[in-house]
């Protein structure tokens, strides 16, 4: 994987988050251990088993021209946000048209435009819904919207796997550049359903959290006393280079994304299978060149649900060891969707390029069966030349990332 044509490196970094508006500040709070959790004061909320969430930090409409926001669905708006920080903070690279793609993976895509114009459909009649309701509502509509950003033609493509979503964005962007297909890929993830059906459908299927007295004490991975996952909205775009083309313009790399390893367990709707995930990590593994004992850290899918975290602590046991420092950003940004192995690539990024692990918050009585190095109380400081990050998703979709310093 040493040629130019196979070396991809991480050039630019967008975030909007329950953290923060952008990169630098979600940063700073996750390593602060700050929580982007708290209550939903919605009236609709009320007779819900579960009231929290993790809501973004800054509005999109704070940022987006107004007249533009109001044609998009939210997850399509903070896609644009992330994408437009990632594309800045590259450079604004010199690309052909041709030659940039472009890869926003998204769990539910315009969700709140479906539920929200289906409410004006019925209680309002035909001709008030929106005209603009089927390019909100589409599932390819942030990738889309950031392909005409970009003036990107080079493809625009959009994963739709559950929480693997932006995971296998990035994955699908280093695959693009692989093979000769790009020389520059803006990929990531999106999510914004924070809306009445989807947190009652979760709480019907015991899988939030229903800690509503202490939104900021709720998600709780690998502990004793988790109950569920915490629903948060969020977008993180990463832009993707061929190595060489990076170096032609002497752009500053955060990394290199050096494997990735994308499985299905052919299992369950909902439940996972360790040996789908322990087959992605390996082969991303295998595709960086990487034994698992060259792994100095692994970022954990673990959403705080009494069974996923046990089976990915033995996934990680079994595919990497027990010597890896692990971390799980979600006790502090909920639980993104789509936009959760985006959110998880970022974290893992950063630590590669700072040598700084953050800590699980919330972690007070590590659950006996997890035999993993779970970093808590406070950041975890070293150096970290190469970091594996996980997502699972609903239908056993399992994507695995490997970074490495650039």
């Amino acid at each position: 994987m040493g040629t130019d044509g196979k070396d991809v490196v991480v050039t630019g970094l967008g975030a909007t988050t329950p953290l923060g508006g952008d990169v630098a500040s979600t940063w700073s709070a996750l390593l602060a251990g700050e929580s982007g959790i708290g209550a939903i004061e919605e009236e609709w909320a009320r007779a819900l088993p579960t009231r929290i969430a993790g809501r973004l930090k800054v509005e999109p409409g704070e940022v987006l021209d107004r007249v533009q926001a109001r044609r998009m669905d939210r997850c399509e708006q903070i896609a644009l946000v992330a994408a437009r920080e990632a594309w800045a903070d590259a450079g604004a690279p010199e690309v052909e048209p041709e030659r940039l793609a472009v890869v926003i993976g998204t769990g539910t895509g315009g969700a709140l435009t479906l539920l929200g114009q289906d409410d004006v459909l019925e209680t309002s009649g035909v001709r008030r819904v929106s005209p603009h309701t089927v390019p909100m509502l589409m599932a390819n509509g942030p990738a889309a919207w950031v392909s005409i950003e970009l003036g990107a033609r080079g493809g625009a493509h959009t994963p739709v796997s559950a929480c693997a979503s932006g995971a296998e964005a990035i994955a699908m962007g280093l695959d693009l550049i692989r093979l000769g297909r790009a020389d520059v890929v803006v990929a990531g993830g999106t999510e914004a359903c924070i809306a009445p059906l989807p947190l009652a459908g979760f709480a019907q299927a015991k899988a939030h959290s229903t800690r509503n007295d202490e939104p900021e004490l709720a998600s709780r991975p690998f502990d004793t006393g988790r109950d569920g996952f915490v629903i948060g909205e969020g977008a993180v775009v990463v832009v993707l280079e061929r190595a060489g083309f990076a170096a032609a313009r002497a752009a500053r790399r955060h990394a290199r994304l050096a494997g990735a390893g994308v499985t299905s367990d052919a299992f369950h709707i909902t439940a996972a299978h360790p040996e789908g995930q322990v087959r992605a990590m390996r082969r991303a593994l295998a595709e960086a060149g990487l034994a698992p004992r060259d792994i100095r850290h692994v970022h954990a899918h673990a959403t705080s649900t009494p069974k996923g975290d046990l089976v990915e602590a033995e996934s990680v046991t079994e595919a990497v060891g027990t010597h890896a420092a692990v971390t799980a950003t979600k006790s502090m940004t909920g639980h993104l969707f789509g936009a959760a192995g985006a959110m998880g690539a970022l974290a893992t990024i950063l630590a590669v390029r700072e040598g700084v692990i953050p800590a699980t918050r919330n972690l007070e009585n590590l659950d006996p069966a997890v035999k993993l190095d779970v970093v808590a109380g406070g950041p975890r400081h070293g150096a970290v030349p190469a970091a594996l990050t996980n997502s699972f998703g609903f239908g056993g979709h399992n994507a695995s990332l490997v970074f490495t310093a650039p």
